[in-house]
C-alpha cells in the first residue's frame, strides 16, 4: 500500500511540474502589458488582455502549491520507512582495505628506500670460493 500511494505521489508531482513549466513559458513577463497597452496586437488572445494573466498565474500558483506538498508527502514517506540503523552506510557492502604493515625505519625516510630482505634459503651453503645463486659475487 505504502509503495504504491509514494509512485501516485511520484508520478502526480512529475505531472504538476512539467504542466507549471509549460505554464510558465507561455506567461509573457510584466513589460509586454506596455506593449499591449499602446495597441502591440495582443489584445486579440483568447483570454482578453487581463483575463490570461489572471488565469494563467493562478493555475500556476495552484499547481506549485500541489508540487510543493507532493514533495513534503514524498520527504515524510522516504523517512517513515523501517530504519536499519543511524547510519547510510551501515548496509553498504564495502569494506574498507586493511591498512599496511609499516616498514622499517629507513623506509619512511622520504626519499631514501630500505635495503631489501635477505633472501631465506633453506639450502645447504654453497662450497667457498662458488657464488651461490642468491648472493651476488663479490672480488
Amino acid at each position: 500500500m505504502g509503495n504504491v500511494l509514494v509512485t501516485a505521489i511520484l508520478a502526480i508531482q512529475m505531472i504538476t511540474a512539467l504542466v507549471m513549466i509549460g505554464l510558465i513559458l507561455v506567461q509573457h513577463g510584466k513589460g509586454a502589458d506596455m506593449g499591449a497597452a499602446f495597441g502591440s496586437g495582443g489584445s486579440g488572445s483568447l483570454f482578453g488582455a487581463s483575463g490570461s494573466a489572471n488565469f494563467l498565474s493562478r493555475t500556476t500558483a495552484v499547481l506549485a502549491a500541489v508540487f510543493f506538498a507532493c514533495t513534503l508527502a514524498l520527504a515524510y514517506y522516504s523517512n517513515a520507512g523501517p530504519q536499519t540503523g543511524s547510519s547510510v552506510l551501515e548496509g553498504s557492502t564495502l569494506t574498507a582495505p586493511a591498512p599496511a604493515t609499516p616498514a622499517s625505519g629507513a623506509a619512511q625516510i622520504p626519499g631514501t628506500t630500505a635495503p631489501p630482505a635477505a633472501p631465506a634459503t633453506t639450502s645447504a651453503p654453497a662450497a667457498p670460493g662458488v657464488p651461490d645463486s642468491g648472493q651476488i659475487p663479490t672480488k
